[in-house]
């Protein structure tokens, strides 16, 4: 077999031409990586600052106009992020905490960059942040937490405790001087947020002794199940003068059953969330005043903290999303519509 020789000139501009190609091949690695942090995403995969990013966004329940108004707020944040999916799941009605359980454990296993959600029952839902967590997918909580609630986990919600203290206030100013028997129909049994305004709300009674709690019955957040319970407190006390309803399926049932015994206007309701039947009661004078609060910025708030998370290690801090009274006389005011009927163009979410 014959060899073939190279001279050492020639053998000279061989080894220097493939450095040359070498520093090169390296220069354009840097280059691509230069000035761009990665991460280890929840599937693995390292993912640039502006990568695409998979988020979980979990209600109590889908359905109602409350949590429609949620996912907007998600999806406005999303799409002003860019390069954000919204992965919108939940379960038919808020008691099915076995399924928004289930739900949870299920986008732990899909590696979903982040999970959003709102628990149906604070205790019931601690597991499964804990199992998120664990699998190092960050979670944020909105409306509801769990309890506990980890440190790192922060909650995008209105301060319900406060907010039902000041209903108690509304109720005792629209019932006037004098003794009056009172209800309140509350929703949800073990949820945060139930609990919460049900504290509050019997707090602020306190302070009005001529005020009587003589009823208080779940509505297990149906509106059917409100109206039921509404009938049976108003048929124990037939001089019932004031309800405080709690969300809006009890705010809706509750208006059925005072305007089906005759007693719209009879009858003070006062209120919580601001669905379309429910403002409606408001300007035809079935229903007194309603405690507002703001879902599309607790959507928005929960995917937009959580993409400055993944991308920018920003930390994750809650966030009171505050609360709005209304009443027949504000309601068209510029700073009531722009929470009732809540725009990705111009968001309320400072």
């Amino acid at each position: 077999m014959a060899h073939t020789t190279t001279s050492r000139p020639a053998r000279g501009r061989l080894l220097r031409t493939r450095a040359v190609l070498a520093a090169a091949a390296a220069t354009a690695l840097l280059s691509a990586c230069g000035g761009v942090e990665v991460r280890d995403g929840g599937d693995g995969a390292t993912k640039d600052a502006a990568g695409p990013l998979k988020l979980a966004v979990v209600p109590k329940a889908v359905g109602a106009d409350y949590w429609n108004t949620v996912k907007a707020g998600a999806e406005c944040a999303a799409q002003r992020a860019g390069n954000v999916t919204v992965q919108w799941d939940g379960v038919t009605t808020e008691t099915d905490v076995e399924g928004q359980v289930n739900l949870i454990q299920n986008f732990v296993t899909k590696k979903v960059d982040g999970i959003v959600y709102a628990a149906t029952d604070s205790r019931a839902l601690a597991p499964a942040t804990d199992q998120a967590l664990g699998a190092d997918i960050p979670v944020a909580m909105i409306d509801s937490g769990t309890s506990p609630q980890p440190s790192g986990v922060p909650l995008f919600a209105t301060d319900n405790r406060a907010s039902a203290v000041e209903a108690a206030k509304l109720l005792a100013t629209e019932l006037g001087p004098g003794n009056h028997d009172v209800a309140l129909v509350e929703f949800q049994p073990g949820s945060q947020t139930n609990t919460e305004r049900v504290d509050g709300f019997k707090s602020g009674l306190a302070q009005f002794p001529n005020l009587k709690l003589v009823g208080q019955q779940p509505s297990r957040s149906d509106v059917n199940e409100a109206r039921r319970v509404t009938e049976n407190i108003l048929t124990a006390n037939p001089n019932l003068a004031g309800i405080f309803a709690a969300n809006e399926p009890s705010v809706l049932g509750a208006a059925q059953a005072i305007q089906a015994a005759g007693k719209s206007g009879k009858v003070v309701i006062i209120g919580w969330d601001a669905a379309p039947d429910e403002v409606a009661g408001l300007r035809n004078g079935q229903i007194s005043a309603l405690v507002v609060q703001n879902p599309f910025k607790m959507g928005y708030f929960g995917v937009d903290k959580m993409v400055k998370h993944l991308r920018d290690k920003a930390p994750l801090a809650s966030a009171d999303t505050g609360v709005t009274f209304v009443t027949k006389e504000n309601i068209d005011s510029a700073e009531i519509k722009a929470v009732l009927e809540p725009s990705c163009a111009n968001p309320p979410v400072q």
